[in-house]
């Protein structure tokens, strides 16, 4: 595998943070997702993945061309993406990070609801049909159609029914709660795609005491999010846990301005009264 051009000067860091200067309908969702996992895989070869999905689009594209209906391509995807090309949930190992990475998604055919979505969506899109994320509550979908509305679990590989959503969002949100497509079917924008990826990776991080990752992590959330008050809460978190007690102490404090009334804004005040005199003894 290759290191990318220039890659001794090059930062993924610095290049993620510049794909997010794009308007949101502009950014590059695959190499924004490759830029994630090339922290992880310093040389990360991005141009061969992109070119992956290229040949994944051009592959299913003819077979596209006679499918009239959103049923009818929803089927040649299905088909070509978890029947032929075998991508499907990693059940044994959900855990694993590498499902958070779409490279090895794209090496192993095998992740999680987002990156197996991500897979669909880039592909489809490449070969000229338009599916959208849908961050649905406790595993991300995806939809194509819009009359004929049609909702796809990349991670299962099988089309659901308004009625099985509908399940899926009870077991979820509690029995009272009721499916409305505007809003639990809304298309998900860029940034909340990119925030939901690196927020499954930060949960895995911290339930591994892996705390320099989930800082990064944090990090790069905070480059897509700025300001995000549960963001800046969970830095200071990772910070404190690093021993970065003055960090850990701003972020906190912005969180508390940001979001006084936050169902977690006693417990913040709580830490922050154990932080100050650590800070004190700084000094």
């Amino acid at each position: 595998m290759s290191d990318p051009p220039g890659a001794r000067l090059w930062n993924p860091r610095d290049a993620f943070a510049e794909v997010l200067r794009a308007p949101d309908e502009r950014i590059d969702l695959a190499r924004s997702a490759l830029l994630i996992a090339a922290e992880e895989y310093p040389a990360l070869d991005i141009a061969r993945y992109l070119a992956r999905l290229d040949e994944l689009a051009r592959e299913v594209a003819p077979r596209l061309l006679p499918a009239r209906t959103a049923a009818e391509r929803v089927a040649v995807l299905n088909r070509f993406l978890f029947a032929e090309r075998g991508f499907a949930g990693n059940r044994e190992h959900y855990e694993d990070p590498r499902n958070s990475f779409l490279n090895e998604v794209l090496d192993r055919c095998a992740g999680i609801p987002i990156t197996l979505s991500l897979v669909y969506m880039e592909v489809a899109r490449r070969a000229g049909v338009e599916v959208d994320g849908v961050g649905f509550p406790g595993h991300f979908l995806v939809k194509h159609g819009t009359e004929d509305l049609i909702v796809v679990d990349a991670f299962f590989g099988t089309v659901l029914t308004r009625e099985e959503c509908q399940v899926r969002l009870a077991a979820v949100l509690g029995a009272a709660a009721q499916l409305r497509p505007e809003l639990h079917l809304r298309k998900a924008s860029a940034r909340e795609i990119l925030v939901r990826l690196l927020g499954n990776l930060k949960v895995l991080y911290v339930r591994s005491a892996d705390f320099g990752r989930a800082l990064a992590c944090c990090e790069r959330i905070l480059l897509v999010a700025p300001d995000a008050p549960h963001e800046l809460r969970d830095r200071g978190l990772v910070y404190e846990k690093l021993e970065c007690f003055g960090a850990a102490a701003a972020d906190l404090e912005r969180f508390l301005e940001l979001a006084p009334d936050d169902e977690s804004a006693a417990a913040v005040r709580e830490r922050l009264a154990t932080l100050r005199p650590r800070l004190r003894q700084l000094h």
